[in-house]
């Protein structure tokens, strides 16, 4: 019993890992899609120009010629305000005139005659002296008597309202029988043939936005359609609230489909073909606020977490994440773990997505 206990115990034979059984999958490769980049934008269609117009001369409203959504173009009258006063005033000034012209020319007739009679010496210093100053005095009276015919004019013209520019009335405010002062407001008149669509962009896209710029976008009242502009306005400031800047496109409307003050949505291209890493959508999952793919090295599975951008036509924009021809799984990924051994069908090639 003694000699036995002296003796070591025979070692335990180790028991083998099982090794696991890889998962069949298909891949594909990360490709460099040539896309543009772009940058969503939500505003509102405003006319190009817009005016409110007033009256320009105190009076009663004879007649208005247009309603609201009436089209108007460049001088045509809108209302004519009654100017039987500014026509009395006329004819008085241009009576006032025609006595200040008569006295000009007795006035200069004086000094013409003073002027001869000074070389005879039969006409004193000062009599010359008060003809030239009389007939200076003349001449100034003329000249603010045509100003006053002017102004009367003036009146009469300014009582018939023109509108500003081709366009169309968005509201009347004034009716015939209203007494209108100066700067009473009558009409609201907006160009809709050409609107400004007015979108912000955020600031770590201010070195890429420029004037021509394209725009794309459609309104609720169009759905499917797409409608185009130009940059033309950009915006010097960044407001601090949003960390954005208001951007300004003209949108041509010749057959005035579009109306002012419309909602927008769409997208402003900053750069035209620029390579763009993109995967199928399938080969992308999504959960827990956790986005990524599996990535295939060595025959195992790693999953990648990535930053998505756009997508179109059933491909992904990858921002982050990714480099160009890594393989990723685009079936079989619901049954994989990080670090899972897999096995490429047999028979299934690797394809590039489509650009």
């Amino acid at each position: 019993m003694i000699l036995a206990a002296c003796h070591d115990n025979p070692p335990t034979p180790a028991k083998a890992t099982p090794q696991r059984e890889a998962i069949s999958v298909k891949t594909t490769p990360v490709v460099m899609a040539s896309w543009d980049r772009s940058v969503s934008i939500v505003g509102t269609l405003y006319p190009k120009d817009s005016a409110t117009i007033a009256a320009e001369v105190d009076g009663l409203v004879q007649q208005t010629t247009v309603e609201f959504g009436d089209r108007v173009t460049a001088g045509q009258t809108l209302a004519v305000i009654d100017s039987s006063t500014y026509k009395a005033d006329l004819q008085r000034e241009l009576g006032n005139l025609a006595r200040a012209e008569a006295s000009l020319t007795n006035a200069r007739q004086n000094l013409k005659r003073s002027k001869g009679l000074e070389k005879t010496g039969a006409v004193a210093v000062s009599e010359l002296d008060l003809a030239t100053a009389q007939s200076a005095l003349s001449e100034a009276e003329v000249k603010a008597m045509n100003a006053s015919v002017g102004m009367s004019e003036l009146n009469i013209a300014r009582s018939t309202i023109k509108a500003p520019f081709d366009g169309a009335i968005s509201q009347r405010i004034a009716s015939q029988g209203d007494y209108v002062k100066i700067g009473t407001p009558m009409f609201n008149v907006v160009n809709d043939k050409v609107l400004k669509f007015i979108f912000e962009v955020p600031e770590k896209h201010a070195s890429f936005v420029k004037k021509e710029l394209t725009i794309s976008f459609g309104v609720d009242n169009y759905p499917g359609e797409v409608f185009t502009g130009s940059v033309y306005l950009i915006s010097p400031q960044v407001n601090t609230a949003t960390r954005a800047f208001n951007v300004g496109a003209l949108v041509q409307n010749p057959d005035l489909r579009l109306k002012a003050s419309t909602f927008a949505r769409g997208e402003l291209v900053l750069e035209r073909g620029v390579p763009t890493a993109v995967v199928p959508q399938d080969s992308v999952i999504s959960y827990a606020g956790v986005t990524k793919v599996f990535v295939i090295e060595n025959g195992v599975a790693h999953g990648r977490i990535v930053r998505t951008g756009r997508a179109r036509d059933g491909l992904q924009e990858i921002l982050e994440g990714l480099k160009d021809g890594e393989s990723v799984v685009v079936s079989g990924q619901s049954r994989l773990v990080d670090e899972a051994p897999v096995s490429i069908q047999t028979g299934v090639a690797e394809k590039n997505p489509k650009p």
